[in-house]
């Protein structure tokens, strides 16, 4: 039988936990953390889920920032409401998480500047395609994608780093022996946490 890991009866090693593999998901590209599920709420109150990819963490400040077409609905429903939660689930290691708290769009400052020149050249791409994301189409391939522009300024206008920051984590982890979850709350940049019946 494989051995329990550390922090299964242990509160604060459960959370660095949680913060540890968000941090290893940005650098894994095939870790289930890379690619979190985003959920928000549209005008009219409906949820709205998407996946995204997940480009940077602070576990030390609980944040991480993913990146979006300024001109698509998650973009405008994070503007509207302030607020989104995230979703992972890793099948083979049994562990969920999912995590709200405040999220803040940036376009057009020193954030969103400096990850436009962390991102790729060909993720930088996606931020210049027309007609925007979202917009009903003809035919399946009726948008147009630009070439890698040597200046790599092309769909500048269009990107956004939206950092999350957590107010809330609640994890689990799944095991025959016994699941384990906590749920953590942060106020004031102080974490608190407690188990919670799975």
């Amino acid at each position: 039988m494989d051995a329990l890991p550390s922090f299964y009866d242990d509160l604060d090693g459960f959370r660095a936990e949680g913060w540890r593999r968000l941090a290893e998901g940005v650098a894994n590209r095939h870790s289930p953390f890379h690619t979190p599920a985003l959920a928000t709420v549209d005008a009219a109150g409906r949820p709205r889920l998407r996946t995204v990819v997940l480009r940077a963490v602070e576990a030390g400040e609980g944040s991480l920032r993913f990146h979006c077409d300024r001109r698509s609905d998650k973009a405008r429903e994070i503007a509207r409401s302030g607020r989104a939660a995230l979703h992972v689930y890793d099948g083979q290691t049994k562990l969920q998480l999912r995590l709200e708290g405040r999220a803040r769009p940036h376009h057009d400052d020193a954030v969103a500047d400096t990850a436009w020149a962390g991102a790729l050249a060909m993720s930088r791409v996606c931020y210049g395609i027309e007609p925007a994301p979202g917009t009903a189409l003809a035919t399946g391939d009726a948008y147009a994608l630009p070439g890698e522009d040597p200046e790599a300024r092309l769909g500048r206008e269009n990107f956004c780093a939206v950092v999350l920051t957590a107010e809330r984590m609640d994890l689990l982890y799944l095991d025959r022996r016994g699941h384990r979850r906590a749920v953590f709350l942060c106020a004031g940049g102080v974490w608190t946490g407690t188990w919670a019946s799975p």
